[in-house]
């Protein structure tokens, strides 16, 4: 597929600029490399979601393949816009042509260079505040932080991990969860990455689970580092925070990929099991798609990630179908409230955001004055 992407952006893109043969030969010849820049990685690398590579080295890679991406797309625009232009019987001049080409080449460029820098920023904070049945009183106005999809990597580095943990720590949350995809890469890799992620504090800590990407570099190696970084890692399992007269419930499931490496699929009902009837109900799902089923069974609040957002506008509603419907922000389903966050990090296959901003996002949880559980509000990231 990224050979027939390039070939037909040289054709009807590269090939008729007003260039010189070897200039237009140059630049097929870099866009080829760009095309195929995950190919080039699992050649180099074995891995294309852990690269090796100095940081602007990566960065330069995966600039390079997103404005491929978006002149294969802009181009598809423009000979839409052509091919209706002909078929209105609307006579364009070659120079207009020409420049309309220019045009499609200058856009991605820019495009790419500024989803980049959004992509790479360090997010701001978002604040939901959620109203949840049976809340114990005591528990009115309690906080919690949901990080999820850092990927942290060269590319998202500890410096940026720094910065992540100073906004969270800013905020004084009662609890930290991380709903997965930590990182990229093996404990070996990513020692320094993930070494500040020991500093998050919260008066009942940090909870987390696995995102598939944990599965890919080994689910139960990075289970156990997590731990050793005073994490709680929950696979299939709850721990009831508050007090035994305010009990909170908060639920973690292990991910999907699990199927691939014959371990333990996600299982609500388990995880619940012995949970202290009554007590609400906050479960963490990396993936969405299962939502309408754990309604079912009882938990009042999802905490999901996985799907970024759908990182760029328009492209989301792609991204959604694959997920259920899923892709970002808050959901009401029969009874349960699910929240899919933006990711706090983006990984390296596309790290491009417009128009999805990365988030932090911020809960306070509210007695339900009516009984039901429901969004009250919130603010932009």
């Amino acid at each position: 597929m990224p050979f027939f992407l390039w070939l037909y952006v040289c054709l009807r893109l590269v090939w008729p600029l007003p260039m010189a043969r070897a200039a237009r030969g140059a630049l097929m010849a870099l866009l080829l490399l760009a095309a195929h820049y995950h190919l080039l990685l699992w050649r180099v690398f074995a891995s294309p979601f852990a690269p090796e590579m100095p940081r602007p080295l990566m960065i330069l890679g995966s600039e390079a393949f997103a404005c491929f991406v978006w002149l294969a797309a802009l181009t598809l625009a423009l000979d839409v816009a052509l091919l209706t232009a002909r078929l209105l019987r609307v006579r364009l001049s070659p120079r207009l042509r020409t420049a309309a080409r220019g045009l499609v080449a200058a856009t991605a460029l820019a495009l790419s260079a500024f989803s980049m820098v959004q992509a790479l920023a360090v997010p701001e904070v978002r604040r939901m505040d959620v109203a949840l049945r049976n809340l114990p009183a005591a528990l009115e106005g309690a906080t919690l932080v949901q990080l999820t999809d850092l990927h942290l990597s060269p590319m998202l580095n500890a410096h940026w991990a720094q910065q992540v943990v100073a906004k969270v720590n800013a905020l004084s949350p009662d609890l930290v969860v991380i709903t997965g995809d930590l990182i990229d890469g093996t404990p070996a890799q990513r020692a320094e990455e993930i070494r500040p992620l020991a500093d998050l504090r919260a008066r009942w800590g940090v909870v987390t689970i696995l995102g598939n990407h944990e599965y890919y570099f080994g689910a139960q190696v990075w289970a156990e580092t997590f731990r050793a970084q005073g994490m709680r890692v929950l696979l299939n399992e709850h721990v009831v925070l508050g007090t035994p007269d305010a009990p909170l419930v908060v639920a973690g499931l292990t991910d999907e990929a699990a199927r691939r490496f014959d371990l333990p699929l996600p299982d609500a009902t388990q995880a619940l099991t012995d949970a202290p009837p009554g007590a609400p109900v906050i479960l963490l799902a990396h993936q969405p798609k299962q939502a309408k089923t754990y309604a079912a069974l009882g938990a009042d609040l999802q905490l999901s990630g996985h799907t970024h957002g759908g990182m760029v506008r328009g492209l989301d509603r792609l991204v959604a179908r694959a997920n259920a419907g899923f892709v970002s922000g808050g959901y009401a389903l029969d009874g349960m409230l699910l929240y899919v966050s933006n990711g706090t990090g983006l990984w390296n296959g596309f790290s491009q955001r417009l128009g999805v901003p990365a988030e932090i996002t911020l809960f306070t949880l509210h007695r339900a004055a009516d009984g039901r559980n429901a969004f009250l509000a919130h603010s932009p990231p």
